[in-house]
């Protein structure tokens, strides 16, 4: 069940990087801002506020930070109301690309977005226009802290996972959507750490770019990231090693 990922460690970088400069909690506020909105303030009757209040906590966010954010969705507070949104489009050399958004103003962030990809060689596509490339899949990060590939097979397997990709610093464990949150429990329970977890969208064939189409495509990825109202982007890119250096 063991894999490579090249894009998964850049990614997970740049998670670090992004907490480091606070903008991964905005994007965490907006999900559990819109988790508690949907299903109540309550995370023991609310799996997806739970869910998001555990990553907020494992980005080491601020209790009052996490209490304020679900407050302001439940009206205790006052707070904004964010529309959930998925952008569909291509990247240079033909690269889908998908991108989540959470906005409080839908015109703007289609502007917005419309822009970056544009701006980066690509063009903004129809809905469904590449989603059926893509397939939804839980996927669970946790730091290796000393822990070998058997000993989460030993408890995850059971459980329904699918796959566990092994990388220099951490693992990443795929499942099911259905049986995603039953992985999760079983690894929180034997008191593994779990760094991230969430569903996304994963591609179901990868195309290999390289050289100036793999910069190209990453400089479109990093400027949709970068955009306030992008809480995820997902490709079928599968970058050469040294193009994400």
């Amino acid at each position: 069940m063991s894999g490579h990922s090249k894009w998964a460690t850049t990614k997970r970088k740049k998670a670090v990087i992004d907490a480091k400069r606070g903008k991964i909690f905005t994007k965490l506020i907006k999900e559990i801002t819109i988790a508690a909105r949907q299903g109540g303030g309550d995370p023991a009757g609310n799996p997806r506020l739970r869910l998001a209040i555990d990553n907020a906590k494992a980005a080491n966010m601020p209790s009052d930070n996490i209490e304020r954010a679900v407050k302001k969705a439940t009206g205790e507070l006052e707070g904004q109301s964010y529309s959930e949104l998925t952008y569909e489009g291509y990247g240079p050399g033909g690269i889908a690309v998908l991108a989540e958004v959470a906005t409080d103003n839908k015109n703007r962030t289609v502007a917005e977005v419309r822009h970056i990809f544009s701006k980066c060689g690509g063009n903004l596509g129809e809905t469904g226009s590449v989603a059926w490339m893509f397939e939804r899949k839980g996927i669970i990060t946790l730091p290796k802290q000393g822990k070998t590939e058997d000993e989460i097979l030993e408890v995850v397997l059971d459980k329904g996972a699918e796959d566990i990709q092994t990388e220099e610093e951490f693992f990443e464990v795929q499942t099911s959507v259905e049986n995603f949150e039953q992985v999760r429990k079983a690894l929180i329970d034997k008191n593994f750490s779990v760094e991230n977890a969430g569903l996304q969208w994963i591609a179901k064939n990868t195309i290999n770019v390289s050289g100036e189409t793999a910069e190209a495509v990453i400089r479109l990825i990093e400027s949709l990231e970068d955009n306030d109202d992008v809480q995820n982007v997902y490709t079928n890119a599968d970058f050469d090693e040294g193009s994400l250096k």
